[in-house]
């Protein structure tokens, strides 16, 4: 009897706790940014050229996926660029699948080889110069292996016109390697990236590579940047837009998914 009433009892917890987790699971509130059809919702903005104007077709979707593609170029000469979401985001969490495909167009730099990003806390796109590479944004860098045993990691942060705080101590150089594995072929790989207030996650296929806290606006690419947003140096930044990035090299977007916290 003592036996059977212990199982009674555990199998009454279990179903309790699983029962509390589906109903977590569903009361979570996931949107879709990306519908797998066309850029609804989405602004271009590639240096050089002004808000909308997607020069040689660079962004666009076939096959339900978001590319960026460069058939259509014949040499890259500083065109980097970034796709926006409408609207700007404070405190939440932000998953997508993306794998690199194919060779860098010609002209790319040498770093730029399967290089991308999602840039995170971004300024608008409206707010940026004609001649402006880079938005001010938290870079959670997507990098693939080009040679064999080069480490590459993905999920890294860059800071275009930010600092952050890494354990406590003040971060200045542009970018910080994540404690990630180097992917050299061309599988879908999952991102996602937990905004909790001032503290920031970067997860590759679940893995916690890297976080930050109290991000400010300031230092290396901040002068590349309007009088406007050059007056913002010094100030916290606890929200902006999201983008993905164009920088010579072939690569694809799909399931991107946003949760507000």
């Amino acid at each position: 009897m003592r036996l059977a009433f212990k199982f009674f009892l555990f199998s009454i917890t279990f179903i309790f706790f699983f029962n509390c987790e589906k109903e977590d699971k569903k009361s979570e509130n996931w949107v879709k940014l990306f519908n797998g059809k066309d850029l609804t919702d989405w602004t271009v903005k590639i240096n050089g050229f002004e808000l909308n104007n997607n020069y040689n077709n660079t962004f666009r979707v076939e096959n339900g996926v978001m590319k960026v593609s460069y058939d259509n170029y014949e040499n890259f000469t500083n065109e980097f660029g970034h796709i926006f979401y409408k609207k700007p985001f404070s405190n939440y969490k932000l998953r997508l699948q993306y794998r690199f495909i194919g060779k860098q167009v010609k002209g790319g730099a040498s770093w730029a080889a399967k290089n991308s990003g999602i840039m995170l806390h971004s300024q608008s796109p409206e707010s940026m110069l004609v001649n402006q590479g880079f938005p001010l944004s938290l870079e959670f860098q997507l990098l693939g292996g080009v040679n064999e045993n080069e480490p590459r990691p993905s999920g890294n942060l860059c800071t275009p016109a930010t600092h952050v705080l890494i354990d406590e101590k003040l971060i200045t150089e542009h970018c910080v390697s994540a404690d990630c594995k180097t992917y050299y072929g061309e599988e879908w790989i999952t991102a996602e990236v937990l905004v909790n207030n001032d503290s920031i996650t970067h997860f590759i296929n679940g893995k916690n590579v890297i976080s930050y806290s109290r991000p400010t606006i300031g230092g290396e690419f901040l002068e590349s940047t309007s009088k406007e947003t050059q007056a913002k140096d010094g100030q916290s930044l606890t929200s902006g837009y999201i983008s993905l990035q164009s920088e010579s090299h072939p690569i694809e977007f799909k399931n991107i998914d946003i949760l507000e916290l």
